[in-house]
């Protein structure tokens, strides 16, 4: 009995230890944001402006940012290479004199302050063609350093600024495409993020298609990303339990790397998952499958790894959306039909993460089994079902 008792004293301790050591890793209370970003052309050539804003939501820490820069990287569906970016940033400090000649000064960011910075990007070609019928979408890197009482961490961050949109599909124009006892129309629209609403998304791109009966469907990934649920595998920092527990996935498996792995610690912590993994195992051993996924949550099965998204977020861990049955709801108040977000794939699984009320999930599961959205670079993240 005593032996037993030591045994699992020192199994809290180690458990306690790790916990701990999660808890009070290096981090920065920094939050930083783009904002505001507009779209102007100048002959063949284009002009964009935006805001970066940074907050310390810390009521005493002050941190310092002694380096940052803006990379924009250029997306679009032809050969980009002859187009030339200059980019200028120009920090709007309320305590500093503004710079007008691009250098970023090193700035403390003290306690429960924030400052601004104002970017503006140039982007011209050396050919006659306009840069706005090449380029559709800029997704604007940000590097930046932060520096402090938890060391030095360099973190980036970016966003997409969408310089044109797809035309908004008229009801006279609309191809349903036939299901089993219902029609289907997937919506295109532009590269979806951070800059976006949800809700405005649905309105604007199927406000005027919706018919009383109809399901409005979203997928689940961009409603991730329009709430800035991403983040760039060198701001991950795996632990040595994230190296070793994850060998263990099948290689497909978004858990099957460190940073991956380490995403789901940092949401849900590591005794969740150490406790998960360890009885999944020994579960799996005897015949049963799927029992991590029940018991490490919800955000185990969400979380896309690298490659698992469109660019430019394929170069991004994605977690799942925050609060989508609320979401759900608030969006079938203000469009008057039924609203879902849904995960679906090529292999016919459909899974319905969140509706509102009164949805027909059944009739989800029958419309979207063929996936019409598609699992490519369609761009059709919006699918209307409609009762046949």
């Amino acid at each position: 009995m005593c032996v037993l008792l030591v045994i699992l004293l020192l199994i809290g301790l180690g458990v306690f230890w790790i916990e701990a050591r999660h808890r009070l890793r290096p981090a920065s209370p920094l939050k930083l944001r783009q904002l505001d970003w507009s779209v102007a052309t100048k002959g063949h050539d284009l002009e964009l402006e935006g805001w970066i804003e940074i907050t310390n939501p810390h009521a005493r820490m002050e941190v310092m940012v002694p380096e940052l820069q803006v990379k924009p990287v250029l997306i679009g569906s032809s050969d980009l290479s002859d187009v030339m970016v200059r980019t200028r940033i120009t920090p709007h400090h309320s305590d500093e004199d503004t710079r007008a000649d691009g250098y970023w000064p090193a700035y403390i960011v003290k306690g429960h302050k924030s400052t601004r910075i104002k970017v503006s990007v140039s982007l011209s070609g050396l050919t006659d063609a306009a840069v706005a019928d090449r380029v559709d979408t800029v997704w604007m890197d940000v590097y930046w350093m932060n520096y402090g009482p938890f060391g030095r961490l360099n973190r980036r961050q970016g966003v997409v600024v969408p310089l044109r949109r797809p035309a908004v599909l008229q009801p006279s124009k609309a191809e349903f495409r036939s299901g089993e006892n219902c029609k289907v129309l997937p919506l295109k629209t532009h590269l979806l993020g951070p800059l976006d609403s949800t809700i405005e998304v649905l309105r604007d791109y199927a406000g005027e298609l919706v018919q009383p009966g109809d399901i409005l469907t979203i997928g689940e990934t961009p409603v991730a990303v329009i709430q800035g649920r991403y983040t760039h595998p060198s701001m991950v920092e795996p632990s040595w339990i994230a190296r070793l527990l994850c060998r263990v996935f099948h290689p497909t498996s978004s858990l099957a790397t460190a940073c991956g792995l380490q995403t789901l610690i940092d949401q849900v912590g590591p005794t969740r998952v150490l406790l998960a993994w360890s009885i999944g195992l020994a579960l799996k051993m005897v015949g049963f499958k799927g029992w991590f996924y029940r018991l490490a949550g919800d955000q185990a099965r969400l979380i896309d790894d690298i490659t698992g998204t469109t660019p430019p977020y394929d170069q991004t861990i994605v977690l799942g959306p925050e609060d989508p049955v609320r979401l759900c709801q608030d969006a079938a108040d203000t469009l008057g039909v039924g609203v879902a977000i849904v995960d679906v794939n090529d292999l016919g699984r459909v899974k319905v993460l969140a509706s509102s009320s009164g949805c027909d999930e059944a009739l989800l599961h029958r419309a979207l089994r063929p996936n019409p959205a598609g699992n490519a670079n369609e761009r059709t993240p919006l699918v209307l079902v409609r009762p046949a």
